[in-house]
């Protein structure tokens, strides 16, 4: 931050390059948010959607609330979610997540 600072102070000193400076800078911090924070954010966003669509009668979920559980029955908006036997409970699609276990049987 110190550094952005010292170019900053320094760039009236350069004369006619200074007008650029100053726009140059904020689209090199537009970058630096766009690829360490945007980018990121927007592909693992992309990759839960997948997993959500490719969601089965028998995967092991996990909700927003932190309850673990076993998918009976999905629906259009909703799951229904058997979290202990004969213990089922209707839950939002957007809250329910696949667990780190069953991702791994998957994926072998």
């Amino acid at each position: 931050m110190n550094l952005f600072i010292i170019l900053l102070q320094a760039a009236p000193a350069a004369g006619g390059a200074s007008n650029y400076t100053g726009i140059f800078m904020m689209v090199l911090i537009f970058v630096v948010f766009y690829f360490f924070m945007i980018r990121p954010q927007s592909k693992r966003q992309k990759e839960i959607k997948k997993q959500r669509e490719a969601m089965q009668v028998g995967d092991k979920v996990v909700t927003t609330g932190g309850i673990y559980g076993k998918v009976k029955e999905i629906k259009e908006t909703t799951v229904i979610v058997e979290i202990a036997e004969n213990v089922r409970i209707k839950v939002d699609k957007n809250s329910v997540f696949a667990t780190a276990e069953d991702i791994q049987t998957q994926a072998k």
